[in-house]
């Protein structure tokens, strides 16, 4: 049985925020219990679609484009959005630094093409992404780059001692900050350790870690950092970027025109304009600035606290539910994922009937993780991931656990 749906692709107060409203004449109308936040967080602070709607109304042009007033506070409200981005993340040094991309996997693809040549090791994990999994692949065949895998468990956890030999003469760690399946957080200063150790350098996945869990990915170890704005950081989607440490200099991954001086046919040499080719998305920028000041006036340890007490309850809860397999670790750490496994039916059909009959909006499939998946044992089949946000309440949790206990009760199920 092939997994229904795949998809592509991780203490506010939530009371102030308004109810996601059902925009398919498939579903009830009302309240929309939102648990997919590690694919987006579609519910959003009324100041990020504000700044968005001010941005085009006020100002509309694109930084670095003219020397007129309105391309200049534009320029400004990208300074501002990179400053913001590395307060929530803790980057230090000169903001610049930040390049945006479209998302993470812009960002992954930016730092994984711009590092690797031929002859070059990367070692990646069973934990990681399709959007550094599928690179690598590429890299692989078109380049050929060594791609040396580290395992996984069910639990969450890596070996150090087999990290230490795959690290050996490799160019590159990649390092998912939390798994967007299991939730968990992976050991990045222990793997950074042992990288700079054998000369790698660290590129660190935070797309579903920045905004939802603490940390200071710079001072573990990670030389690179991939960010998505859409998710943790509240802005929105076609928004992202890669931070680089000082001496880390990825060649582009696209060229063309930045802005700057447009006689030469190479790319400038100085960041971010080195890899942000073509007119970016200003809006945008705008969003994830307002999205990162609201994560910085919240505070990223009150939103983990927040996310964190409802995922315990969820977990919890399902845990509890007969026919329900709870595939996430019981970690007090990482990020906002409870991943299940039904006994007698399909995720994707569990899925559409807490969707349609209960509100509850899920994500079922292989999260386009399917090593992650091979770890669990749902390669085959997929599973059901619930995903708690800023904006989640215990009503979202009570109403999810009510919907699975009623549609797993039901005497006609979907046998996978």
């Amino acid at each position: 049985m092939r997994p229904a749906s795949t998809g592509s692709g991780s203490g506010g107060d939530a009371r102030a925020v308004t109810p996601c409203r059902d925009p398919l004449p498939t579903q009830k109308k009302g309240m929309r219990h939102y648990l997919d936040y590690a694919a987006t967080s579609a519910v959003r602070p009324s100041s990020v679609i504000d700044a968005m709607s001010a941005f085009l109304t006020d100002c509309g042009a694109t930084p670095g484009r003219g020397g007129h007033a309105r391309s200049i506070e534009a320029g400004r409200v990208a300074f501002r959005c990179r400053r913001a981005v590395a307060g929530v993340l803790g980057l230090p040094g000169d903001p610049g630094r930040i390049a945006f991309t479209m998302n993470a996997t812009h960002a992954l693809n930016t730092a994984l093409w711009g590092l690797l040549r031929s002859g070059d090791a990367v070692v990646v994990s069973q934990y990681d992404h399709n959007a550094v999994l599928r690179p690598a692949h590429y890299l692989a065949r078109e380049r050929g780059v060594e791609v040396r895998m580290l395992s996984g468990t069910p639990e969450g956890e890596v070996d150090l001692a087999e990290a230490e030999r795959l690290l050996e003469g490799a160019r590159l760690l990649v390092v998912n900050a939390a798994s967007n399946v299991l939730g968990v957080r992976l050991p990045l200063r222990e793997l950074a350790r042992r990288a700079h150790a054998a000369g790698a350098l660290v590129l660190l996945d935070a797309a579903q870690s920045a905004g939802h869990m603490p940390g200071r990915p710079a001072e573990d170890g990670a030389d690179l950092v991939a960010f998505t704005g859409h998710k943790g950081l509240l802005g929105p989607q076609g928004t992202g970027g890669l931070w680089m440490r000082v001496g880390v200099e990825p060649e582009p991954l696209l060229t063309g025109g930045t802005g700057g001086d447009s006689s030469v046919r190479d790319m400038p040499p100085d960041l971010p304009d080195r890899l942000e080719a073509g007119t970016g998305n200003a809006p945008g920028l705008a969003g994830l600035l307002a999205g990162c000041e609201f994560v910085l006036d919240k505070g990223v340890e009150e939103l983990h606290r927040h996310e964190m007490r409802l995922k315990a309850l969820l977990r919890e809860g399902l845990s509890r539910v007969g026919g329900v397999r709870v595939l996430s670790p019981a970690a007090p750490d990482g990020v906002g994922v409870v991943t299940v496994a039904c006994d007698d039916m399909d995720p994707g059909t569990l899925a559409t009937a807490l969707d349609r009959d209960h509100g509850v909006c899920t994500r079922p499939g292989l999260h386009c993780a399917p090593e992650a998946h091979r770890i669990m044992g749902t390669l085959e089949t997929g599973a059901l991931r619930f995903s708690v946000g800023w904006a989640s309440t215990e009503k979202d949790v009570e109403q999810a656990l009510r919907g699975v206990e009623e549609v797993l009760r039901r005497p006609t199920v979907a046998v996978g």
